[in-house]
């Protein structure tokens, strides 16, 4: 299917821009989790990149004005731009804050060629929101959206040509934040792999074999081939759900609450009958009789949470920017597009496997509900990332949320703790006495090096005899940040209990004090 895509460059810079009315020759980037995920022209000009940390950024421009990463502000500032291109291409979906797209054969019949369809959307998007814009056709969302990325309008059955040269990378959008499809470029990097066309040589069911089913979506791109399966059907009626709101919602959080229940109730319609909803339909009627529509697209299956979050997003967008006239009575939820469950469903633990089964739906529901009740942070999933201690290699990430790492593991990080990690680590190193024959506490001297050999180790309230030790190696970190600077030492012990039985520690001493970070097994 020919596909129209519409992209507005660097849209999370542009939409913090605009909100915080920031002029335009001013360098701005986007910074989500202390890394820049988009930047201006301007800071481009000066050396600013997407994936450099922040600190190296602002280094590169002291002028840099830097913004925490928004969804919520993105989407909302980008309802008017959505309705730009409605106006003259009705049917729009929209794929995330800053792309949308339609079928392009209405507009490119309407206007009697590619080339003008895409005239006429750029020109009209820039006069109604004063919002650069780039349109691309091609066959399918992923070669669209590439194209528009460059302008460009793909022959029909030119799509393999065209995503042959380009690089691996673009399986990896950095607005989509997925550390599954990140992991997989890594991967096909390291195997020599640096190009859609080198990817999609391989035939699929060696991809499947040797990969795993991510992988096969994600050749099927780089192949040009549909990106989802082809079990789609348009969803009975009664998979539609609604809410009557009384009183009528003027407020966003009161939208907000009203929109996490209809789509726990959604979810819980499609898995009843082990479906899952990939193109949303959001309705809105105002207590006047006004009606708004938007249609959001996904490419992997719509979570609870991932219902609730487009949902939340569209309504703040009416509330805030459209004129009406009466607050929202009826909000409906219309699942215009659904596949199997099991066909993109994605695994429950790190790593696991396509079969799941009912426990792990039971187990999922239930961190939902735990959450819930405690709270987002009561659930956490843990995600490997870069450090150099044990503590800063390991990133606890609330379930449901993006498992992203903070920091890039796969850069070198000099004066890592070597493998193999210890089995227990403790969130704050736990004190711990290290004493000598004598019972004196063991001195660490400035270049790293035990003054007296380590006798007893006191932890818990229970000592042990050292029977050997490794170490100690010097830890010098943002010795440039006074505030942050860690200078410290690490020391493995062996200790033997009084019945023989022996146990490893990592112990570090910072601050003219011993503490135990972690416990080997």
């Amino acid at each position: 299917m020919r596909t129209l895509a519409v992209w507005c460059p660097d849209w999370p810079v542009v939409a913090a821009s605009a909100e915080a009315a920031l002029l335009p020759h001013v360098p701005a980037a986007v910074v989500r989790v202390n890394e820049v995920v988009a930047c201006s022209a301007m800071a481009r000009a000066e050396g600013v990149r997407r994936g450099q940390r922040k600190r190296t950024a602002e280094s590169q421009c002291p002028e840099l004005v830097v913004f925490d990463y928004d969804e919520v502000r993105d989407a909302r500032l980008f309802e008017p731009v959505a309705a730009a291109v409605e106006e003259l291409a009705p049917g729009i979906e929209v794929v995330r804050p800053g792309l949308v797209t339609v079928a392009a054969q209405g507009p490119v019949g309407y206007y009697g060629s590619p080339e003008r369809a895409a005239e006429r959307l750029v020109d009209h998007i820039a006069a109604q929101t004063g919002v650069e814009a780039q349109v691309g056709i091609a066959d399918g969302l992923f070669a669209a959206t590439l194209a528009a990325q460059r302008g460009l309008v793909v022959p029909p059955g030119g799509t393999g040509d065209f995503l042959a040269p380009l690089g691996i990378h673009e399986l990896d959008p950095p607005a989509e934040h997925r550390e599954d499809r990140a992991e997989l470029v890594d991967l096909l990097r390291r195997l020599g792999l640096r190009t859609l066309g080198a990817f999609a040589g391989i035939p699929e069911r060696d991809v499947a074999s040797r990969f795993g089913r991510q992988a096969v979506l994600a050749h099927r791109m780089a192949s040009g081939v549909i990106e989802r399966p082809r079990v789609r059907r348009r969803p009975p009626a009664e998979l539609t759900v609604t809410q009557t709101l009384d009183p009528p919602v003027e407020r966003v959080d009161a939208a907000a609450f009203a929109a996490k229940a209809l789509a726990e109730r959604l979810h819980r319609v499609l898995a009843d009958r082990g479906l899952a909803c990939t193109r949303l339909g959001i309705q809105a009627t105002t207590e006047h009789g006004e009606e708004l529509r938007r249609v959001w697209r996904c490419a992997d299956p719509l979570t609870p949470q991932g219902i609730a979050d487009r949902v939340r997003w569209q309504l703040d967008g009416w509330l805030t920017r459209e004129r009406l006239t009466a607050g929202i009575h009826l909000l409906q939820l219309d699942p215009e597009e659904i596949v199997d469950a099991g066909a993109l469903q994605p695994g429950l633990w790190p790593g696991a496997g396509q079969d799941q089964g009912e426990a792990a739906e039971r187990a999922a529901r239930a961190m939902v509900h735990v959450q819930g009740l405690l709270g987002p942070d009561s659930v956490v999933t843990p995600v490997p990332q870069g450090g150099r201690g044990p503590v800063e290699r390991i990133r606890l990430v609330p379930w449901g949320d993006e498992r992203t790492p903070a920091a890039d593991p796969a850069q070198p990080w000099p004066g890592r703790l070597p493998a193999p990690s210890p089995a227990t680590v403790f969130a704050e190193p736990e004190p711990v006495a290290l004493v000598d024959e004598a019972g004196a506490d063991v001195v660490v001297t400035g270049y790293a090096e035990l003054v007296v050999r380590p006798h007893r180790i006191v932890h818990g309230g229970q000592a042990r005899q050292v029977v050997a030790w490794a170490g100690p190696w010097p830890v010098d970190e943002r010795w440039w940040d006074d505030q942050h600077a860690v200078r410290a030492a690490r020391l493995q012990v062996l200790g033997a209990a009084p019945n023989g039985e022996e146990l490893a520690f990592l112990l570090i001493r910072a601050g003219g004090k011993w503490a135990v970070e972690g416990v080997y097994d």
